[in-house]
């Protein structure tokens, strides 16, 4: 056990810099309390001019004994600032595996697990619709925020394995074979970008499509396509997400909150907010 903890903590030491190199330079590193069996946290690093790599997420694995190996995952993409570069760093120890049968782990990867492992694959959107949710995880309590963090970690997890073992195909719908085009992607990765950016007052699908540039048919069944959820309930899950951090940390009132996301109302706010958490908005309030 001892053995195994010590290999643990020094994949744990500067592994940003062992992967991205000396080009890398890190500003500031906010370790999240996850799991005694995951390591993780948000990492904010500079790069040389001429040496930006491009956004993209890596898959890392290293066996540290017979049948037990660490997993790492990197996510770098990059805000509005040039050469600055946000990073979610996840590391899942051995422990970690211990909980499934090893026959079930390895079985059909698309990589071994008794030899050093680097895969590089892209960031899709439900990848990036979990990371934003993982970074504006909170609950009720210390622990259920925990408990929320872990599954969108674990859902990380699995989408990664996912895109490497089956890279992007396209829906068999025929209404979304226009997925296929990049740029038509990027429409609908876009049209995340915009809602998140205007919970406080959210378009309407016409507004949205106009804003990126897409037919509305096309921007309704691509989202769900690629999100699987409809665009209403991906905004709805966004702005509640953000009512529930606003009602627990900054001591707002109901009435605040609500006006603020731009709810026509405090009573559809309290509706929307207990069909979705289970409680009142007021329950949250300190």
């Amino acid at each position: 056990m001892a053995v195994k903890t010590v290999i643990a903590k020094a994949y744990q030491e500067a592994p940003i810099e062992r992967v991205l190199g000396q080009q890398a330079r890190v500003l500031q590193r906010l370790p999240l309390s996850v799991h005694s069996h995951i390591h993780a946290e948000y990492i904010q690093v500079s790069f040389d001019e001429q040496a930006w790599p491009e956004e993209h997420a890596r898959l890392n694995l290293f066996p540290v004994a017979d049948g037990q190996f660490c997993v790492q995952l990197m996510y770098l993409q990059y805000p509005a600032q040039p050469g600055m570069a946000d990073i979610c760093w996840i590391e899942f120890k051995p422990a970690f595996f211990e909980q499934f049968p090893l026959s079930m782990i390895s079985k059909e990867q698309p990589f071994r697990f008794d030899q050093v492992t680097e895969q590089q694959f892209t960031i899709c959107s439900q990848s990036q619709a979990l990371l934003q949710q993982l970074k504006n995880a909170t609950a009720l309590t210390s622990f259920t925020t925990s408990l929320l963090q872990v599954e969108h970690i674990t859902h990380l997890l699995r989408r990664s394995l996912e895109c490497i073992a089956l890279p992007f195909t396209v829906c068999p719908v025929p209404a979304c074979r226009f997925l296929a085009n990049d740029s038509e992607r990027d429409k609908v990765m876009e049209a995340q970008r915009v809602i998140t950016a205007n919970l406080d007052n959210p378009l309407t699908i016409k507004e949205l499509s106009r804003k990126v540039a897409m037919n509305e048919c096309y921007l309704k069944k691509g989202f769900k396509a690629l999100t699987g959820k409809t665009i209403h309930e991906y905004t709805q899950e966004l702005r509640i997400s953000k009512a529930k951090e606003m009602l627990s940390k900054e001591g707002l009132s109901v009435s605040d909150v609500a006006n603020t996301l731009g709810f026509s109302s405090i009573s559809h706010f309290s509706t929307s907010f207990k069909k979705a958490t289970g409680m009142k908005p007021c329950e949250l309030l300190h």
